[in-house]
């Protein structure tokens, strides 16, 4: 995957390769207001939900199962890669200042954070499907948080693996406006660039949507079989899951595609070119911010997490939720006054 913040430096190489160099001025001035504000709303919003959420499970570990493993890595994840958004801002507004080190460094914590959260949104999918479809299964009956940690280790050391080709082909170059950048430097005549393209492709669209896929056909028909008034609520909670997971990263999947294509020396115009630069610096925002959802879908969403999450503020700002308890009161207790004068005027009206 490209590194935020550094999506348009490619287009810089372009130029080289096209007869008639394209002007990307227009472009990379926008890229500078756009790409350093929108990655810190992305960072300030997705830490402080994914914090909390983190706060929340390590007061309660001594509670925890596999779900709440799962969602402990998931919010860890998302904050591993928001903590390297504010070093791509300011790349993104200057240049890169940081070394070489840390190009490494902050590149594999983007993408092992990328990854690990895309396979724990898959186990917890896998998790589901086990606990609704084979309820009397051996896997089932063994969700403790021990099982939970063995399989977190195995999604951190997969995420490892899926990120060592952007981290060891991560290097800081010179770009044509002289500027320095962290971005990745493929060694040419290898298929490295495209193996790194195409695998972003797959496993970060085509298959959690082969999983998703697979696992909510045979849940939903599952939960419509079982008689129970908050089906329709779990049945529309899975949809939104769904829903929100591609509607944010397939208009990202669908330009690194066609960045790929491009690569490969496919449309080559200046069309194309301006087109693909401006659409990158979008769809890639759009797919960053989805780990600002995250706390909400996973884990906001269930009663007892809400509950877990108040007790918490309470006891952390007791002061806060007297005077909001207080006010509360107040305003229910006006309420109730006006709707009962209210109620009296009607009915000596209608006498």
């Amino acid at each position: 995957m490209e590194n935020p913040a550094l999506l348009y430096e490619y287009y810089d190489q372009l130029d080289k390769d096209i007869a008639s160099p394209c002007n990307n001025d227009n472009t990379k001035a926008f890229s500078e207001v756009f790409l350093p504000t929108l990655y810190s709303i992305v960072f300030i919003l997705g830490f402080i939900g994914n914090g909390l959420v983190v706060w929340v499970l390590i007061r309660y570990r001594q509670k925890s199962n596999m779900t709440d493993v799962c969602l402990f890595n998931l919010a860890l994840s998302d904050l591993l890669f928001l903590a390297s958004l504010p070093f791509w801002a300011h790349s993104a507004m200057d240049e890169w200042i940081f070394g070489k080190f840390m190009c490494h460094t902050i590149t594999g914590l983007f993408t092992m954070g990328l990854y690990s959260s895309i396979f724990f949104m898959v186990l917890m999918t896998l998790d589901r499907y086990a606990v609704i479809v084979h309820a009397h299964s051996i896997f089932s009956r063994n969700r403790s948080a021990k099982m939970g940690l063995v399989l977190a280790s195995f999604v951190w050391i997969l995420s490892l693996f899926a990120s060592l080709p952007s981290i060891i082909f991560a290097k800081e170059k010179m770009e044509v406006s002289n500027k320095t950048s962290c971005g990745s430097d493929f060694p040419e005549g290898t298929a490295w660039m495209s193996f790194t393209y195409l695998k972003m492709n797959f496993l970060s669209l085509i298959f959690p949507l082969i999983i998703m896929g697979f696992c909510y056909s045979r849940i939903i028909p599952t939960l419509l079989s079982i008689k129970s008034q908050k089906r329709h609520k779990v049945i529309r909670l899975i949809l939104a899951v769904v829903a929100v997971y591609f509607v944010f990263w397939t208009p990202y999947n669908f330009v690194i595609f066609l960045t790929f294509l491009q690569k490969q020396s496919y449309l080559l115009s200046c069309e194309w070119h301006t087109s693909l630069s401006l659409a990158m610096q979008w769809v890639e925002t759009i797919a960053l911010s989805h780990c600002c959802l995250n706390p909400i879908i996973y884990a906001f969403a269930g009663q007892k997490f809400r509950r877990a999450v108040l007790v918490v503020l309470k006891e952390q700002f007791p002061l806060c939720f007297s005077q909001c308890t207080t006010l509360s009161r107040q305003l229910s207790e006006r309420r109730s006054s006006v709707f009962s004068k209210s109620t009296e005027y009607s009915s000596t009206q209608i006498a």
